[in-house]
């Protein structure tokens, strides 16, 4: 009975299925080319899996190097599979230049598009001036951190959590802004405007104080110090900027950043009885009757105006700050998650 069955599985096994040439593929054969493919694709998506766990143990320095090795380890398991599945099928490789040079033709008129994609993820994982957690800004306005460098597209995650791909060949061929490349730190200019009069030194020394109390922002140094500059005179106020260098967890999320420093520099500015110009109109009288300054007040029966002194700003709560802090503190948590799943560490 058993050499019943061996022998049917005999037979459908060297069943021929089609002949190409002189090369006959039979189910066996098939089936095994379909095996090992499979193989293939498993082995690739292990070893990814794998050196995926070694990247996040890794240094932030060594991270994009392994990465580029996960592609090409992924890459070429993928290929050799197929090349030994040719083989198992008996076809012989080299007799197929002539159909395979036809069918490159063919396909580079059809799918240009696709390789060019592909070329250019290749450029860019070798490249490194574009690298996994980098965060970019595109000309078109896409931002956000990159996540992956696939074989059509790259990958980025905005600070909304949501995922944009981006054709690979965009990123080689139209301006990019790296704001974190090699973890450099990025200047941040935050423009705000107080009314003519104010004393500009106590501006100064008020916005200074609220910046530096905003969490993430790196102390002073030689070459980097956080700044109040008068940049303008406007119609209705004095223009200035707060220039700050944030720490490179706030570069991430631009957005939070610079409304934590806009909410701080309103509270300062409040606290400290700093008037904030609004679009306005004023109208001057020299004289009244021929009177001037506070005889004229005192033709009109008007006392004399007293400023009022300042009030003390009311504690708030920074939404943009706390955002900041949370933001942190959650990639904090997924990175001790990640060393956690992975055993050595």
């Amino acid at each position: 009975m058993e050499q019943e069955i061996a022998a049917d599985v005999g037979s459908l096994a060297s069943f021929e299925l089609v002949r190409l040439g002189k090369t006959s593929i039979t189910a066996g054969s098939l089936v095994a080319a379909i095996l090992i493919v499979a193989a293939a694709v498993v082995a690739a998506r292990l070893a990814a899996g794998a050196i995926r766990r070694v990247r996040g143990r890794a240094a932030a320095q060594a991270a994009p190097s392994i990465y580029i090795f996960e592609k090409l380890s992924t890459y070429g398991l993928i290929i050799f599979g197929v090349i030994a599945a040719f083989s198992t099928l008996g076809l012989d490789l080299s007799s197929l230049t002539l159909f395979a040079g036809a069918l490159g033709v063919g396909l580079g008129f059809g799918m240009q598009g696709i390789v060019k994609e592909f070329i250019s993820g290749l450029v860019l994982l070798f490249d490194k001036l574009i690298r996994i957690g980098d965060y970019i800004e595109l000309q078109t306005g896409e931002r956000g951190v990159v996540a992956e460098i696939g074989p059509r597209a790259t990958r980025i995650r905005n600070n909304d959590d949501l995922d944009v791909l981006i054709p690979n060949s965009r990123l080689i061929e139209a301006p990019v802004t790296n704001w974190t490349h090699q973890n450099g730190a990025r200047r941040m200019h935050i423009p705000f405007r107080v009314a003519y009069g104010a004393d500009k030194e106590k501006v100064r020394e008020a916005v200074l104080r609220a910046a530096h109390a905003v969490p993430f922002t790196m102390k002073d140094t030689a070459a980097r110090r956080t700044q109040v500059w008068l940049i303008g005179f406007g119609e209705n106020g004095l223009s200035f900027e707060l220039v700050v260098w944030p720490a490179l967890e706030a570069v991430k999320r631009p957005n939070a950043t610079h409304a934590a420093y806009t909410w701080a520099i309103e509270d300062a500015l409040r606290g400290g009885g700093f008037e904030i110009p609004l679009p306005q109109r004023e109208l001057r009288v020299r004289t009244v009757f021929g009177e001037e300054g506070e005889d004229a007040r005192e033709m009109l029966g008007l006392k004399g105006h007293v400023a009022a002194a300042p009030h003390a700003a009311a504690p708030s709560t920074n939404d943009a700050a706390e955002d900041l802090a949370r933001g942190a503190a959650q990639d904090a948590a997924e990175l001790a998650a990640e060393q956690a799943a992975s055993p050595g560490r």
